[in-house]
């Protein structure tokens, strides 16, 4: 007998999961997702976010509070009468009586290996430090964020090259299966919960802009785990002098180079620049407004001289 399932999801990310609840012969009784945002090309028109739109599409009744902090909202929440809530990637923080207002509780699709990298940033956060692996878990949400127990763990390797949006797009399809998975195990009442291990917890705080800068001063290993973590969006970037003004270029991937040098200092013609110690190659960039190219068209059209110091 299927699931009645309330999905609460914003992003591209949380789609294949709604598919695949749908598809794994589900009742998905109503979407929440944020509210639509401005958009288009001038930033008036507001946008449906992917999951809102998706939704429609498989004819899933949609709604879009601000928060819940109405009862009115609380209430038609609970009158849905589902057996559970899947929550990936929604955005909000649910109070108590949205965690309890369903049979069998809240159950969230968090892309990270608990207790490490709870919060918003986890794929770009394992990236930035390195991480070998990560995964996608299935936890039974409680009052904490992203403190409840584990019902299932699906891990992925991060490989020496794999950037953000990669790691996004694979997780995204590991975790639709997960959930569905967890779905099957929560409907046959076989889906054991394993609290988190109090050890190991690391927070994964919202990426600001101010720290997308590239730090040429710090170790190769780590501005090219910077770089990568940060792909496609919203972009490591650096400052050049070009023609005279300083310019804002973005780097999309980079990879391993020898050499020494000042950091940030171009050292070879194919755009190998040193750093606090080793260098990498700059191998994908974009100037502000323009295509993003491969480093010989780059420098086809923005020549930049060996000796050149970027900040």
């Amino acid at each position: 007998m299927a699931l009645r399932i309330i999905f609460m999801g914003t992003p591209a990310f949380s789609v294949a999961t709604l598919h695949a609840l749908v598809e794994a012969g589900h009742q998905v009784v109503a979407a929440y997702s944020q509210p639509p945002r401005p958009g288009g090309r001038r930033g008036l028109d507001l946008q449906k976010s992917p999951v809102h739109q998706a939704a429609e599409l498989l004819g899933i009744p949609v709604f879009t509070p601000l928060n819940f902090k109405d009862p009115e909202e609380r209430s038609r929440f609970r009158a849905l009468d589902a057996d559970v809530a899947v929550v990936v990637a929604y955005g909000l923080l649910l109070p108590e009586e949205i965690l309890n207002g369903t049979r069998l509780g809240c159950y969230n699709g968090h892309a990270s290996l608990l207790p490490r990298w709870r919060g918003a940033a986890p794929i770009q956060r394992a990236i930035m430090a390195g991480d070998r692996k990560t995964g996608m878990m299935v936890m039974k949400m409680d009052k904490g964020l992203d403190t409840g127990p584990v019902g299932l763990t699906r891990e992925v390797e991060i490989g020496p090259t794999t950037t953000a949006g990669e790691l996004h797009d694979k997780l995204m399809q590991v975790g639709a299966k997960a959930m569905a998975e967890a779905m099957a195990k929560l409907e046959a009442g076989n889906l054991p919960l394993t609290p988190q291990p109090e050890d190991g917890v690391v927070y994964a705080a919202k990426i600001d802009k101010a720290e997308t800068r590239i730090d040429f001063s710090k170790p190769a290993v780590d501005v090219h785990n910077h770089i990568r973590g940060l792909a496609p969006f919203p972009g490591a970037w650096f400052e050049a002098g070009i023609g005279g003004r300083k310019e804002r270029i973005k780097v999309l991937e980079s990879e391993a180079a020898e050499g020494e040098g000042h950091p940030g200092e171009v050292l070879s013609d194919d755009l190998v620049v040193a750093c606090g110690s080793g260098a990498v190659r700059l191998v994908r960039l974009q100037k502000a407004g323009a295509k993003l190219l491969a480093s010989s068209d780059f420098l086809r059209g923005t020549p930049i001289a060996v000796g050149t110091r970027f900040s």
